[in-house]
């Protein structure tokens, strides 16, 4: 039950900040008209935080980011792309009108997007090697599990319920001008979360 209860609260204190993968999940649920167009997100997103979870806890994430080559490239991997994903919300910001299809992502795109902000997100890597790996090894056997499969099933829950609470919010916005300043807003998260990553880039180099 401590494994539980500690996997639960753990994985709620590293998921409810605000950050790239929440914006991104929230908007999809905002700016399509029926939740179901957002369950690729949602489904992509909970699918990938389930390996790194795995990965951590499992120790082989450890391994990987030990090279320090690795860890730099996915620093400069996510740098551009949460720069070309912060112009494409901006961009889809200035479409306008919350109906027309440019203004909202395929189901393709959903899951192109939603793994690259889980995976290629070093801040969001590190935090779960760090943090959900090293807590795991007071662990063995059955409560390593039971704590693994707390930690993943916070993250499954929190990203259908930011989807649907985006679905929520859409809903008063029938003009699409909260959605379209949300998504301003959201650009600007991400430009500001690649602007950290250039950062980083600088200070291991």
């Amino acid at each position: 039950m401590e494994a539980l209860v500690h996997g639960i609260l753990l994985a709620f204190g590293l998921i409810l900040p605000l950050g790239v993968q929440n914006v991104f999940i929230f908007n999809q649920g905002a700016t399509h008209k029926k939740f179901s167009e957002a369950v690729p997100a949602v489904v992509t997103a909970g699918i990938c935080d389930t390996l790194l979870i795995s990965m951590a806890v499992a120790g082989v994430s450890v391994i990987v980011f030990n090279f320090g080559w690795i860890r730099n490239l996915f620093f400069l991997i996510g740098f551009l792309f949460l720069a070309y994903m912060g112009w494409s919300i901006w961009k889809s910001a200035g479409d306008g009108v919350r109906n027309d299809a440019q203004a909202s992502f395929s189901a393709k795109r959903q899951v192109i997007f939603a793994a690259s902000v889980s995976l290629l997100n070093p801040h969001a890597i590190l935090d779960t090697i760090g943090v959900i790996g090293t807590a795991s090894l007071v662990y063995v056997g059955s409560e390593k599990w039971l704590f693994t499969l707390a930690c993943i099933t916070v993250s499954w829950i929190w990203f259908f319920s930011l989807a649907v609470a985006g679905r929520r919010v859409g809903q008063f916005s029938q003009k699409g001008i909260f959605l379209k300043r949300l998504n301003q807003v959201s650009a600007f998260i991400v430009w500001g979360m690649a602007i950290y990553m250039g950062f980083q880039i600088l200070t291991y180099i």
